[in-house]
This record gives C-alpha cells, sequence and structure tokens, in this order.
C-alpha cells in the first residue's frame, strides 16, 4: 500500500445463499381464465406499497447496511429477499396468465393506477429496528393475501397465493428468531 493507507476488508461472504422459502413444492402456476380484476388485485402485491417488490428492495438494503456487524444475519435477510424475488417473478405469471400487464405500477381500489417507489420502504438505521419494520412488513403481507385470497375465485391463483403466504410466514419465524438474539 501506497502512503500508509490501510486496506479494510469484509470478512462475510454471501456465497451460496439460497432463497429462504419452505420445503414445499409451488402448486402448477395456472389460472382458470383471464380475469383483469384478479391481475390487477395481484398488481398490488407484486409492487404495491406493501409488495413483494417492496420486501426485495428493503430486505436487500437492510442486509447491505448490516452485513459488517452481523453476517449471518444479513445472509438470512439475503435469502429473504431471494425468496421475494421468486414470488415476484411467479406473480408476474400470474398477472400475465390473466390477462394483466407487467410493470411496476399497481392498479389501486377505485381504478386509480399508483406507481412503485422508494417511498413504500421503511428504511430505520438499527438492525433491531429493521428486523422489527422488516416483520411488520411480512405480517401486512400475509393480510394482503388474505384479503386477495377472500376475493378471487380461482383455485389455482389461490393455491398459488396460499403457498407463498407460506413463506411468508417462514420469513416471520426467521425474523423473530433473530430479534430473540439481539
Amino acid at each position: 500500500m501506497e502512503n500508509g493507507a490501510k486496506t479494510i476488508m469484509s470478512n462475510c461472504d454471501m456465497f451460496g445463499v439460497k432463497p429462504a422459502v419452505m420445503a414445499l413444492p409451488y402448486p402448477p402456476i395456472q389460472v382458470q381464465e383471464r380475469n383483469q380484476n384478479y391481475a390487477d388485485l395481484i398488481s398490488v402485491s407484486y409492487c404495491g406499497a406493501v409488495s413483494e417488490m417492496s420486501a426485495v428492495m428493503q430486505y436487500i438494503n437492510n442486509e447491505s447496511r448490516m452485513f459488517s456487524q452481523r453476517c449471518q444475519m444479513g445472509r438470512v435477510i439475503l435469502g429473504m429477499a431471494m425468496a421475494e424475488m421468486s414470488h415476484m417473478q411467479i406473480l408476474a405469471e400470474l398477472i400475465s396468465l390473466l390477462g394483466g400487464k407487467i410493470c411496476y405500477t399497481s392498479m389501486q381500489s377505485g381504478g386509480q393506477q399508483w406507481m412503485w417507489s422508494p417511498q413504500c420502504l421503511t428504511l430505520p438505521e438499527k438492525i433491531s429496528e429493521m428486523l422489527q419494520a422488516d416483520l411488520e412488513r411480512e405480517m401486512a403481507t400475509i393480510e394482503q393475501y388474505n384479503m386477495q385470497i377472500r376475493m378471487i375465485r380461482d383455485e389455482y391463483v389461490n393455491a398459488v397465493l396460499n403457498r407463498i403466504v407460506q413463506d411468508e410466514q417462514y420469513h416471520i419465524m426467521l425474523l423473530r428468531s433473530m430479534m430473540d438474539t439481539m
């Protein structure tokens, strides 16, 4: 090193992190018939304020800020982000099969289009507050999926949404476990 500069390296290795999902298969991605209303409902979970898009971005941000202090927690958070990316892909397939458009806008109640933005995120500085915000988001996500399941009358779509809810419940268990170690 020139001029006595120091090298700072991370000891946190993210290699080999896998999506944090339940060890259960997903049902086939299929729909009974095209239904724009169902596509609009699911678009909210794809990229609304409480959505897979928001979860991915919030988890990636949190992982990036915590990896040097809490490597193992960062690895778990990254695995959760990967799971949410998979959910986004699944929802995109459902939206497309239902006749909807894949984009970063969702149709809100009343027919108003809403565009995803970073304002959807909760990004506290302290790790304990990050985990609490993530926990609250997972609980809100499950509530939203359950509402959608009650509104959608397509057994194939509901089977997929119910399977995604199982992953979200697993994330709640992981977050609570991490919070217990703080």
